[in-house]
């Protein structure tokens, strides 16, 4: 996820996609997302259970900001926020 001006990365996890977004664009979650104003869903991966998914995560973070945009752009070059096509 990103805020309005693409300059903010941020990467989470979560077994239910739509409600999470949806708490980060309405600022019901409390931290990094609401106070830099995350709230532009631009990339996600679905993953078969929990533990794939928190080792990806992992991968991501631990990567450089030039990695985590060129992840993005490979599937969304334009960073259009991808939340009206999974809800």
């Amino acid at each position: 996820m990103t805020n309005k001006h693409d300059t903010v990365i941020y990467t989470g996890v979560t077994s239910d996609l739509v409600k999470r977004v949806y708490q980060h664009k309405e600022g019901e979650v409390p931290g990094f997302t609401k106070k830099y104003n995350v709230k532009k869903l631009v990339y996600y991966e679905i993953t078969g259970d929990i533990e794939t998914a928190i080792e990806r995560e992992k991968q991501i973070k631990a990567g450089s900001r030039k990695k985590k945009i060129d992840l993005i752009k490979s599937k969304n070059p334009t960073f259009k926020d991808l939340y009206p096509d999974i809800i």
